[in-house]
């Protein structure tokens, strides 16, 4: 992967998120920044997020809320289970290269309907990809918690392997971490 811009270093853009995070945990309404202004100048200059999240289609999880963030921010890529494959990467090569995102998050959530249908089994149609991907992280665990870590730390090795992002410890290249949402409380617990 080469960069074209670069964008705010990992730590720093983790940093944002928790304390992010902690100001959700207490709002009522979304602090994000979505004002005219801010419209007019990601308009004007484009876009810088400084974080990319790989999450759920569930409506229930919104990164941008969850982690009081505005337009321009994060780079948001949502498919059901949060699973991977090339048009994922493809998103996540495209936020790194060229936007300068350095901090990859793929965040799981719980109560997850497609983690529970690839516990389940017996998922139909186009649904059964989704679940045949999960299960391959999974296995047969059957605790919902244990088995979206496993999907969210799946995930984050094909991201790794796809895009040739070295390991933790490493300086070059941004940083790919694990988190699950907990939809109840709000608290996003980094692994």
């Amino acid at each position: 992967m080469s960069t074209h811009a670069k964008g705010l270093p990992a730590e720093e853009a983790l940093l944002k998120l928790k304390k992010g995070n902690e100001s959700y945990l207490k709002a009522v309404t979304s602090s994000g920044d979505i004002s005219p202004a801010i419209r007019q100048d990601t308009c004007d200059n484009g876009q810088h997020p400084y974080a990319i999240v790989i999450t759920c289609s569930d409506s229930r999880v919104i990164p941008e809320s969850i982690f009081s963030a505005g337009i321009g921010e994060l780079f948001t890529i949502r498919v059901a289970g949060n699973v991977i494959n090339e048009f994922q990467l493809g998103s996540v090569e495209y936020a790194a290269d060229h936007l300068g995102s350095n901090l990859i998050v793929v965040l799981g959530h719980t109560n997850c309907g497609a983690v529970g249908a690839a516990i389940g089994g017996g998922a139909e149609g186009f649904i059964k990809s989704i679940t045949d991907e999960i299960k391959s992280a999974i296995g047969e665990e059957t605790d919902g918690y244990k088995a979206c870590c496993l999907n969210v730390e799946r995930s984050i090795q094909k991201i790794r392997d796809g895009l040739s992002i070295p390991p933790e410890g490493i300086e070059n290249g941004p940083k790919v971490i694990g988190a699950v949402y907990d939809i109840k409380d709000g608290h996003v617990d980094f692994l």
